[in-house]
């Protein structure tokens, strides 16, 4: 029987550490689950101070917990079979990982396209998502039941504590970022509900976001001057800001705490962690931006006071501040 679902989101423009929120969790739960996009996401992780990569593959396997890719995410054969090799020369237990059937398939059609018009235009990792869910939209992708071995196809139900794996963001999402420099599937928790349980199971919705803002690609709320600033290049370095699939340099700005406020408020969060405070200790500037007013801090606890103060006035939510690995 499904007891309870707890749900991990990102709460910015990806890239806020929810894997290793999910990293530090998951080892109270039965299945750990993604539900939405594919190879474009990554979450890093750290165990006995080594670290770890996946992107289509949710973290659960390195604590030993099933893991389900769920039928609103596409997935590259290539690539998850090089993740099933790469976690098998590890040590970890790839058995444990499932495939919906009716997940659908990146082909090397839906990559070269992704090349060819969408990657210099939008910022797209060129991972063929876009592609591939449109031909899903289409009715004519093709799915994991016709490709992934057998072994690996998931026919059960999910039973006992769930947490489901947020790839992408809330300001990524189809519906909610800003269009058309978004990613190709919804990323808010609701759409969780599509791994086959009921909205009314989901128990804790962790929202997850950073001290300050950061995004990969192109948008033009993150205009490329922002690399030129002497004090994002600085947290950029602190905060190793580049992105876990590409390796390309993330664009850095302060909080938008306004922004964060109304991700919060759509996301229906119980629980906010606000990762990397000890990058801005790191580089002694405390900033935030809300209504486009840019405010300054003296410390970190001012800082964290202000934005309590701020996200709390209207609603009842727990918030813990976070460091780069681990909790302060």
């Amino acid at each position: 029987m499904l007891n309870q679902v707890d749900i991990v989101v990102g709460l910015a423009w990806g890239d806020e550490g929810k894997g290793k929120i999910v990293n530090a969790i998951c080892k109270d739960y039965n299945y750990v689950c993604r539900w939405n996009g594919g190879p474009n996401a990554g979450h890093t992780i750290y165990l006995n101070n080594k670290k770890y990569k996946t992107h289509i593959i949710p973290c659960g396997v390195f604590h030993s917990k099933k893991c389900i890719i769920g039928p609103n995410c596409v997935i590259n054969v290539d690539k998850f079979y090089d993740e099933i090799d790469y976690l098998k020369s590890e040590g970890f237990d790839t058995s444990l990982i499932k495939v919906s059937p009716k997940t659908n398939i990146i082909t090397q059609r839906h990559i070269i396209y992704d090349k060819l018009y969408l990657q210099k235009k939008l910022g797209t990792t060129a991972q063929g998502i876009a592609p591939a869910y449109s031909d899903k939209m289409l009715r004519c992708g093709k799915l994991a039941k016709d490709y992934i071995d057998k072994k690996y196809l998931w026919d059960g139900e999910l039973s006992g504590k769930i947490l489901c794996e947020g790839a992408q963001s809330f300001w990524l999402d189809i519906n909610y970022g800003n269009y058309p420099y978004v990613t190709s599937s919804e990323t808010l928790p609701y759409s969780a509900c599509s791994l086959g349980f009921s909205p009314k199971k989901i128990k804790n919705i962790i929202g997850v976001a950073k001290a300050y803002d950061t995004k990969s690609g192109v948008d033009p709320l993150f205009p490329e001057v922002l690399f030129d600033i002497p004090e994002f290049k600085l947290i950029t370095d602190y905060g190793e800001e580049y992105g876990s699939t590409t390796g390309r340099k993330r664009l850095v700005n302060w909080l938008r705490l306004d922004h964060l406020d109304y991700a919060i408020k759509k996301s229906g969060v119980t629980n906010l962690i606000i990762n990397k405070c000890d990058i801005l200790n790191q580089a002694r500037m405390y900033k935030l931006i809300v209504a486009n007013i840019t405010k300054k801090f003296d410390n970190l606890d001012r800082f964290q006071k202000y934005i309590r103060k701020y996200l709390l006035k209207d609603k009842k939510i727990k918030i813990l501040f976070s460091g780069h690995k681990e909790v302060l």
